[in-house]
């Protein structure tokens, strides 16, 4: 089985201890270890495939915490530096009565912004593994850079990459950039995860199939749509194919998605993904990638935070199998 390779932010998540009232409102939070890229890495580890961290954080006690959470995940921590430079980067979330969420970011810069280029080898990589990034930390930044250079690495090593725009717009001083910037990456990617939420935002189209059809850029093979309680589609080969959503006792719904890209990814590691064949893979396997990636991310809306909140694999197919 080859390994996941996650590049991107790791940052505390602050959660209230209660739901339903507006950020400035929250009097006490409590810390869970979070990142998209970070709890993708989790989710892969936790299911029983290999997975490394590729990022930067303080020296802080934030940063230890941190590094302590990715080892007890199973996560490789060996390609996480340290610095002194910044801080490891914050998170503070409100949720509404729902689980749905809204975040205040602390990183102006945070440690992970700063990772160099240079600091990335290209004999990490092997053909068989995947290298995923998200948009967060495409900022400009010497870490954008980064994700080039391991994007290229990757390729030359005959690895697959994934895409998971995961848009967080208060990150960015204008909205357009940010779509831009997903934009120019989107057909650097195998495989693009976009949700029901962003679609329209990241392609200006307000047709859906039109706006599925106008991501199959560059070297896409295919499209993940997730449309959160209502399942999702994969799109490959000119072929749609769903799995419905699984019902949660849902209590907060940060890290669900990435749940879901992180159970798909594990399953593509499982089955031996390679660049040649994963059109195949993918049109062969569909109906049981999506439904194990969407009880996935659907156990994970039950507990509280991202990483702390992932399921077991055996209640993953608990679910399943219902």
């Amino acid at each position: 089985m080859g390994k996941l390779f996650s590049i991107g932010e790791v940052l505390i998540d602050f959660i209230p201890l209660e739901k339903g009232k507006a950020l400035k409102d929250v009097v006490s939070f409590e810390r869970a270890p979070g990142g998209a890229p970070a709890n993708v890495a989790a989710a892969v580890a936790k299911y029983g495939g290999s997975s490394s961290m590729i990022t930067k954080l303080g020296v802080d006690a934030f940063g230890d915490f941190l590094v302590e959470k990715l080892e007890e995940a199973g996560v490789e921590t060996d390609k996480v530096s340290r610095t002194t430079e910044a801080n490891t980067g914050l998170a503070f979330v409100s949720l509404r009565l729902d689980g749905e969420r809204d975040f205040s970011f602390y990183r102006n810069p945070s440690a992970d912004l700063l990772l160099d280029e240079s600091e990335i080898d290209e004999e990490w990589f092997n053909k068989g593994d995947i290298l995923h990034f998200c948009s967060v930390d495409l900022v400009e930044s010497p870490m954008k850079q980064a994700h080039t250079k391991a994007i290229r690495a990757m390729k030359a090593k005959g690895g697959l990459v994934s895409f998971d725009p995961n848009v967080r717009l208060p990150l960015w001083k204008d909205a357009e950039d940010c779509k831009h910037t997903i934009l120019a990456f989107i057909p650097e990617a195998h495989i693009v995860k976009i949700s029901d939420e962003e679609l329209e935002f990241i392609t200006g189209i307000a047709d859906e199939q039109k706006a599925l059809t106008s991501l199959f850029q560059g070297e896409v093979k295919a499209i993940i749509y997730t449309k959160g309680a209502s399942g999702a589609e994969l799109y490959v080969n000119g072929k749609k194919y769903e799995s419905h959503g699984f019902k949660a006792d849902v209590q907060d719904t940060t890290g669900a998605g990435d749940a879901f890209i992180g159970g798909f990814l594990y399953k593509l590691l499982e089955n031996n993904a390679s660049m040649e064949e994963l059109e195949q893979l993918l049109e062969t396997k569909a109906e049981e990638f999506l439904t194990f990636a969407n009880a996935s991310g659907a156990l994970t809306t039950e507990g509280k935070g991202a990483i702390s909140a992932l399921p077991t694999i055996e209640n993953i197919n608990k679910l399943i199998n219902k």
